[in-house]
């Protein structure tokens, strides 16, 4: 009954990711044409701003709620009290956060020149916090993350082909964003009351103990998305918009081929927690390490035509950095599925933070010195990157062959 489970979320994740995926294929292409590749900057920019902040905002939550809840087993009020907590944490990190943008839009040029479509982007960063994605997940019905998930993004891709048709609609993006996300909280408080959970705001005391608990998993999901997001910040302040535009089209390619693997390492990581159990690891390494390899493969032959595909001749140039940024998708999955599910699974916690730190400062510290030297270019950023991830999978690796007898099934 439990195999079944699993395998019925992770499908539910797949679906799920592949249509993350598909998403951004089918937006991506539309809004190369109708946009300038400085407007298309813009809001690639300001995504990525708001990606950091989404991280604050869910601090770790997303992990350490997850947990909380499937380590629950069904017990209604802690569960209640756990929903109650994480909610009235992220209002509070919501408040930080918007705090922070006001002051950073002083200091990065793009958002100082948008700062009406940044706040608007950000009004979506703060109604996520009502999506509770992480007690679905504790709870394994994954499903219904899938759904809303769908009907969200086809609400505001249909809205965009419709009503986006040149640089002066882009304020329209992230209203539509919101729109999309207010349907899908109206969902999610109907599947609450489908299974009878009622919301209650925990003390403040008890909501201070939870953000410092779940503090190691944000430091780890925050240096996780420095790797992508920090050089887009950079490239925004020291090369142009039209560079931003590139490297994002690059990147967003790169996560549609994580996003292939995503929802084995979201689906198993409840399961691991409960279990413990390293075949499961080993099993899925043996069946989709082949696979990923020869994925990589097909797109270092065709990356070309892709990029004409979703960007158009003028983001064909950038097929050099996509097959310099191949390597992370390969060695990506070795670093995920080292991480969260192996060792988090064995409360190795502070190993994986640790890991992804250590990581991101070498990254960090390599891209100050590319600065330093004049060599700060998407050439050089691409390879940085692919040989981080790299770095990040050894050390999981090391972590893991020094604690392996901690795993249940190892004698």
């Amino acid at each position: 009954m439990r195999v079944n489970n699993l395998y019925k979320n992770v499908g539910s994740l797949f679906v799920f990711n592949v249509s993350k995926m598909i998403f951004p294929f089918l937006i991506l292409p539309y809004l190369t044409r109708v946009l300038s590749t400085d407007s298309y900057g813009v809001v690639a920019y300001v995504k990525a701003v708001m990606s950091y902040l989404q991280i604050f905002v869910d601090f770790g939550f997303m992990l350490s709620s997850t947990r909380d809840i499937a380590r629950a087993e069904g017990d209604k009020n802690k569960i209640q009290d756990i929903i109650g907590i994480t909610l009235l944490a992220r209002l509070v990190l919501g408040l930080v956060a918007g705090i922070l943008l006001y002051i950073l839009t002083y200091y990065l040029p793009i958002l100082h020149h948008n700062l009406f479509f940044t706040f608007l982007s950000y009004a979506v960063v703060i109604l996520s916090i009502f999506l509770m994605d992480f007690l679905f997940r504790g709870l394994e019905i994954m499903h219904i993350i899938t759904f809303r998930f769908i009907l969200m993004k086809t609400i505001s891709t249909l809205l965009t082909f419709v009503f986006v048709k040149n640089d002066a609609d882009i304020l329209l993006i992230p209203i539509f964003d919101i729109v999309s996300s207010c349907f899908a909280i109206v969902l999610v408080y109907f599947e609450l009351k489908k299974i009878r959970f009622r919301l209650c705001f925990g003390k403040i005391k008890n909501v201070v103990i939870a953000i410092k608990e779940s503090g190691v998993f944000f430091i780890s999901n925050f240096a996780a998305t420095s790797f992508n997001l920090l050089s887009t910040l950079l490239i925004g302040i020291f090369l142009n918009a039209t560079d931003v535009a590139i490297w994002s089209v690059c990147i967003q390619l790169i996560s549609a081929g994580q996003a292939c693997y995503t929802p084995i390492i979201d689906g198993i990581y409840p399961e691991m927690v409960k279990t413990r159990n390293i075949k499961l690891i080993k099993k899925i390494l043996k069946y989709f390490i082949p696979i990923i390899g020869f994925g990589c493969m097909i797109v270092f032959g065709v990356s070309k035509y892709v990029l004409f595909i979703l960007g158009g001749e003028k983001y064909v140039t950038a097929n050099l950095y996509l097959n310099l940024l191949l390597p992370t998708i390969f060695f990506g999955f070795l670093s995920m599925l080292f991480g969260w599910p192996t060792l988090g699974a064995i409360d190795k916690i502070k190993e994986t933070s640790m890991s992804t730190f250590l990581t991101v400062f070498i990254h960090a510290s390599c891209l100050f010195g590319l600065i330093m030297v004049n060599k700060f270019d998407l050439f050089h950023l691409a390879i940085l990157r692919s040989i981080t991830e790299v770095v990040l999978w050894m050390i999981r690796y090391i972590f893991y062959r020094r604690n392996i007898s901690l795993f249940r099934d190892v004698k």
